[in-house]
């Protein structure tokens, strides 16, 4: 931003040169990019950040080196000539949209006189690289950069019924801004518009059918506070930036806009002549409340680094409008409200250091560095991470909000209590996530459409769930979720193996249950306790998110609970001295006899020599009963003592057969 000194010597006196104001700029965090000689005036090109909005005029500058160099801050003598009219009979503002719109008022000026503008004005908008209109525009201009607030003039008698309605645009709704621009508006839009219609889009740019013109007789005058994230997004949307969309964008102070509309009404009047109806159309919907905000004085000097002295950290605030009062070992203040960035101790640390001087702060030729160990956490997520890459899982890392239509199908009676942050930016999904199984199947979305299968995918992160008390903070929970595209079994694998891996010598077991989610589901336990739970995922689910004719296992566990796992000693065995006997085995059973009760039953009259059973796989098909299927299994025996026989592995086997008969009604399968 350009900085007229000519200018701003009328809000302070320093008695300084401009590279020693550039220099005490730069030191409050505003760094001068550039010192430009125009005629008799010295012009800073100065940097603002964009949490500084109240800097965007020479007064806010003026407030920031006036509390540096310690010099009074004069502010503008405003007074207004007011005819008998009064302004309610000329003007009404309706605000549709309040949280859009947080306060905007209008001044009616009848008698103006459209012409070029003073030599002074111009010589000063000049320096600062704006172009000049007329004496209208011009006072309007000189205002914004006065004061950092935008005003806009309307031609009073374009304005209809001179009402001003504040409110979204209607679909299909178009406007001609000032620079000749056709505006396709959207109904997310905010304008400015009277009962005809649009005659602003709020905050970026006049209309051109209400310009102020040399026929111009009488004027609106708009002062307000928009939303910023609004002006923000019409601005790039419509390719409109502008000076005042600029300043908007950045927050301007809600509390100082009436005075500002009396500013800029006493400019215009000065150079275009006229006069003001008494009074003023303020419509203000939501007040906002102070900030306060506490600085303890120990925190400054632990952060600082150094002891500021009491009275200088007081006198600080208060040379900053921040109104500090001592209270025990705090230091309480009130934000201004042209200060929007301050909100938090931290920020009044800030302010007290950048006035007090950075160049005070201790430095030291050496610094140390104290190595941290790697926390139970992160230890635990490389361990489970490593493991899952072996056995061809891929990590993913989501965003941490969800719609509403994905929320609901993972919470249990509906979205009643579901967490939302309430984020202009995030209107279609704002709420947190109660569960991971959403996010990834958004994953496998994107891998099918992008024909890239086999999808094996896993997350660790927190979730939220709600506390019982509405003022309490949610219960952030680690979970860690897991999805493949293929059989559940595989699935169940991968997570028995990843608990094993962790303490080998942990009972981990899958017992059906029914999950909203899930067309086959089941609870996962490990030494009887339930950490998560796993399943196929419904028809319903898939089709959701478009996932057609892909069998889709999905599991999420407890992350907390793997971390409070002990890990045990492990054992560890000889190689077997001699070689072992495989049998397969194909049994028919009923429909709905679960492999859990065939490993029952083959343990039950189990030998010794039995050292392995592993589930080979189901058919159902010809030569099955209906309502029957087959299952195989491979039966592995050793002898430590010796080489078996087949005819000892007859005899070992032949009990096992007649439990499965008597415990699930097995019949061998021949060919």
């Amino acid at each position: 931003m350009k900085i007229s000194l000519n200018w701003l010597s009328d809000y302070v006196e320093t008695g300084l040169d401009a590279e020693r104001i550039a220099e005490i700029l730069s030191d409050l965090g505003f760094p001068c990019e550039g010192i430009e000689q125009i005629g008799d005036d010295t012009v800073l090109d100065i940097e603002i950040t964009s949490n500084r909005g109240d800097c965007l005029g020479h007064i806010g500058v003026a407030r920031e080196l006036a509390a540096a160099t310690g010099k009074e801050l004069k502010m503008p003598v405003v007074e207004l000539d007011e005819s008998d009219k009064n302004v309610s009979e000329l003007a009404s503002v309706e605000i549709a949209e309040p949280d859009l719109c947080g306060r905007y008022t209008a001044r009616i000026i009848e008698g103006v006189k459209i012409g070029p503008s003073p030599d002074w004005m111009v010589k000063r908008l000049e320096a600062l690289g704006m172009r000049t209109v007329n004496n209208v525009v011009d006072a309007t201009n000189y205002a914004m950069m006065e004061t950092g607030q935008p005003p806009h003039a309307f031609d009073y008698a374009k304005i209809t019924d001179g009402r001003i309605i504040v409110r979204k645009a209607a679909p299909g709704e178009r406007i001609v801004s000032i620079d000749g621009s056709q505006c396709d508006l959207s109904p997310d839009m905010l304008v400015i518009a009277d009962p005809g219609g649009p005659v602003a889009v709020a905050g970026v740019m006049g209309g051109l059918e209400t310009e102020v013109s040399d026929a111009t007789a009488a004027i609106l005058l708009e002062d307000a506070y928009f939303d910023p994230v609004s002006i923000r997004t019409t601005s790039r949307r419509l390719t409109l930036p502008s000076e005042a969309a600029y300043r908007f964008e950045r927050i301007v102070d809600i509390e100082a806009i009436a005075w500002a509309s009396r500013r800029t009404c006493q400019l215009i009047t000065q150079v275009a002549g006229g006069k003001a109806a008494a009074g003023v159309v303020d419509a203000y919907p939501k007040k906002p409340a102070p900030k306060k905000v506490a600085l303890r004085l120990d925190r400054l000097k632990k952060v600082l680094g150094i002891e500021v002295p009491q009275d200088r950290a007081m006198g600080i605030l208060s040379a900053l409008y921040f109104v500090p009062r001592l209270e025990g070992d705090s230091i309480v203040c009130v934000a201004p409200s042209w200060r929007s960035d301050v909100y938090r101790e931290a920020d009044l640390i800030e302010e007290v250091a950048r006035v007090y001087g950075y160049n005070k702060l201790p430095t030291e030729r050496k610094i140390q560095i104290e190595v941290v160990p790697v926390d139970a956490r992160q230890k635990m997520t490389e361990r489970v991470g490593a493991y899952l890459n072996a056995c061809g899982f891929y990590e993913t890392i989501n965003v941490t909000f969800v719609e509403d239509s994905v929320a609901e199908l993972f919470a249990e009676g509906g979205l009643d209590g579901h967490l939302t942050v309430k984020d202009e930016s995030r209107k279609s999904a704002n709420l947190l996530r109660r569960s991971l199984i959403g996010s990834l199947l958004g994953i496998l979305r994107i891998n099918v459409n992008a024909k890239n299968q086999p999808c094996r995918v896993f997350e660790i992160a927190d979730t939220f769930l709600p506390c019982d008390s509405d003022d309490a903070l949610p219960n952030e929970e680690a979970r860690l979720a897991l999805l493949c595209d293929s059989d559940l079994r595989d699935l169940c694998g991968v997570i028995e193996g990843l608990i094993k891996s962790i303490r080998r010598q942990a009972q981990v077991a899958f017992v059906p249950a029914d999950l909203p989610w899930a067309e086959a589901g089941a609870n996962i336990t490990v030494n009887g306790d339930c950490i998560g739970s796993a399943g196929i995922v419904s028809k319903a689910v898939a089709e959701k998110f478009d996932l057609k004719d892909v069998a889709t296992a999905v599991a999420e566990l407890s992350f907390e609970w793997l971390l409070s796992l002990p890990s045990g000693p492990v054992k560890v065995k000889p190689i077997p001295r001699f070689p072992a006997i495989e049998r397969d085995l194909s049994i028919i059973v009923g429909e709905q006899v679960r492999w859990s009760k065939i490993i029952e039953a083959v343990k039950s009259k189990a030998s010794a020599e039995l050292e392995d059973v592993q589930f080979v796989g189901v058919y159902r098909g010809k030569a099955i009963a209906a309502g029957r299927k087959s299952v195989t299994l491979t039966l592995r025996f050793r002898d430590e003592n010796g080489t078996l026989t087949h005819e000892a592995v007859d005899n070992l086997e032949k009990p096992i057969v007649e439990a499965l008969t008597q415990a699930v009604a097995a019949q061998l399968r021949t060919l």
